[in-house]
């Protein structure tokens, strides 16, 4: 079938949608790359400039889901206006930051912003693409997720060494002040509602509050099992609180859909096992293998970067051949990834490690691009923002988990990664992607299961 190309409009809509996941997937990992040089300039221990990172995230993490039902309520457009409004302010405030507790502060105000463009972004392609093309779309955006996220610190290394650390917040400003032009001028209008909808602020606060107690169970040592009991007495209470709610933050009938469930478990497992690479990789790369920083550096990148360009031509696939055929092939080659890493011996040296990884990254952007577009083109139009949010809750908690969980696994396999010797070290990456490939397995269970309780509509091309 011959592919219809986009007209200028929807061009320059899906510019200001890539521009919108390119910045918040910047700023998720360009301020690691500054932390050495932030905690010498406020004279700061490390343990209190990593509040610089996880401000951030804890900030995204807990608000995504309450901003993505506010656009559904309030216009996901102008909303995603003020969000990218926020963003550009608080990083300039972070650039101006006399101390760091204005800097902490400025960028849990960035997280908010961000958390807005994170959760409208997705939800927006259905109102500027057309269905055809959903696909192609959603490969773009997982693209713009992968290259933020990966050109993030070597990018800020860069603006450190040569211009100085707030130009890592000041890169913000013209992007900022560039996409929300585009968002205005090419983005399709709200569609003006008729009556007043009610917004459910009790079930926000409990959300938000459970969703921070269990970021901060997953990042703070010494706590864990207390917080995370309060998290799902959280949970629970927020299920009782959304079955009372006349005007729910997430109607719970959604979950009725297996489709969701499933689209959700599996956004958080392979996020998990994604976060996992990023966790066990440098230490493999540098302790095991005995690689230079130089060559760590550029073999981490590969992963990212076949992500990065995976992502339209994995979208294009999900256009012809449909999200249902093709997320079990990505999970397939994700079980591969991890297998491989899990039994390939260390004397196999470097490529023993990047093969497979380029199997894991290349896999990882078909299943986000048909993952996406398989349960957003099942939603109804006034829940694609909660629904896009809590994807990007998935995701958010599947990377916190990852860290948390799958760093746990590596260190339990080799005492302390930082002192253990080669060959602990590779033992270690055995059995955490020994584990990472487990989790991949129970993904294609989920998925298998998902499938079978629910036939979606047809998808274009497919």
């Amino acid at each position: 079938m011959a592919r219809t190309p986009l007209n200028t409009q929807t061009r320059w809509a899906l510019t200001s949608l890539a521009l919108s996941m390119l910045m918040p997937s910047l700023d998720t990992s360009i301020a690691n790359a500054g932390l050495p040089t932030l905690a010498a300039a406020f004279d700061a221990t490390f343990q209190q400039v990593q509040w610089i990172v996880l401000a951030y995230l804890l900030a995204v993490t807990t608000l995504i889901v309450s901003v993505g039902r506010l656009g559904d309520v309030f216009g996901r457009r102008r909303l995603l206006l003020i969000g990218i409004g926020i963003f550009t302010s608080a990083s300039l405030c972070c650039a101006l930051a006399p101390g760091l507790g204005w800097l902490i502060g400025a960028r849990a105000v960035q997280g908010l912003g961000a958390a807005i463009m994170f959760a409208l972004t997705v939800a927006l392609v259905a109102d500027a693409v057309p269905k055809a093309r959903a696909g192609s779309a959603m490969g773009l955006l997982a693209t713009m997720s992968a290259t933020g996220t990966s050109l993030g610190p070597s990018l800020g290394g860069l603006l450190i060494a040569h211009v100085g650390w707030p130009s890592i917040f000041v890169l913000n400003v013209p992007l900022g002040l560039l996409n929300a032009w585009l968002v205005y001028r090419y983005l399709p209008a709200d569609r003006p509602t008729r009556s007043r909808v009610a917004f459910d602020y009790l079930g926000t606060a409990v959300l938000v509050l459970t969703l921070a107690v269990y970021a901060l169970a997953m990042t703070l040592e010494g706590f864990t099992l207390i917080l995370l009991l309060l998290s799902l007495c959280g949970a629970g209470l927020f299920i009782a609180v959304e079955m009372k709610a006349k005007a729910p933050l997430i109607r719970l009938s959604l979950f009725a859909d297996s489709r969701l469930g499933s689209s959700l478990a599996l956004t958080l497992l392979v996020t998990t096992v994604m976060m996992t690479t990023l966790v066990v990789g440098p230490f493999y790369l540098s302790r095991g293998l005995g690689l230079g920083s130089t060559v760590v550096g550029l073999a981490l990148s590969v992963g990212p970067l076949l992500a990065a360009c995976g992502g339209v031509p994995a979208g294009r696939l999900v256009d012809r051949f449909g999200a249902r055929r093709v997320v079990p092939g990505a999970l397939l080659g994700m079980v591969g990834g991890c297998s491989l890493l899990a039994l390939l011996p260390m004397s196999f040296g470097l490529p023993a490690y990047l093969l497979p990884m380029a199997l894991i990254a290349s896999s990882y952007a078909l299943f986000q691009a048909a993952n996406n577009t398989g349960l957003m083109a099942t939603v109804s139009q006034d829940q694609r923002g909660v629904v896009s949010a809590l994807l990007g809750l998935s995701r958010n908690l599947g990377l916190i988990t990852g860290a948390a969980v799958m760093g746990a696994v590596f260190a339990l396999a080799t005492g302390d990664p930082t002192q253990a010797p080669a060959e602990v070290i590779g033992r270690g990456l055995h059995s955490t992607f020994g584990v990472a490939a487990v989790l991949m397995i129970m993904a294609l269970i989920v998925n298998w299961r998902g499938c079978s309780r629910y036939s979606p509509p047809a998808v274009a091309g497919s």
